[in-house]
């Protein structure tokens, strides 16, 4: 054998051995038999566009609120009337309305597009 053939057998048997070497340092990892093929992971879904008349958190619309309003106004017979408070949703809105000088409390739901779905007083009768 040439010193040449030498070298080269040398230089890859060491090579050998320090690929063994290596694989014998790493933990062997057990495989898991399965049929099924492999499962990718999908991409996010997209973020939902936004609607082009954006209403947030308790914003109740002019519509809903003035419907409220004429509603109380007409089944109580009192031109007095303003609006207490209102919580959006989206479903049917809650618009509290006080009525006359003392406030009275009425309850009105509300459809987003101002038709109303039910008006009710909310106090208590007879209470001062």
């Amino acid at each position: 054998m040439s010193k040449f053939h030498f070298v080269v057998a040398a230089t890859f048997a060491l090579g050998l051995a320090a690929c063994s070497e290596e694989k014998a340092e790493a933990p062997a990892t057990p495989v898991a038999e399965s049929s099924a093929p492999a499962k990718t992971e999908a991409a996010p879904p997209a973020a939902a566009p936004a609607p082009a008349e954006s209403v947030s958190g308790s914003d109740v619309s002019d519509a809903a609120q003035q419907a409220c309003l004429a509603a109380v106004s007409n089944e109580t017979n009192e031109g007095d009337v303003t609006v207490l408070s209102s919580e959006f949703s989206q479903a049917n809105s809650e618009v509290m309305v006080g009525v006359g000088a003392q406030r009275a409390p009425w309850r009105c739901l509300v459809s987003n597009d101002g038709a109303v779905q039910e008006v009710s007083f909310s106090g208590s009768e007879g209470a001062l």
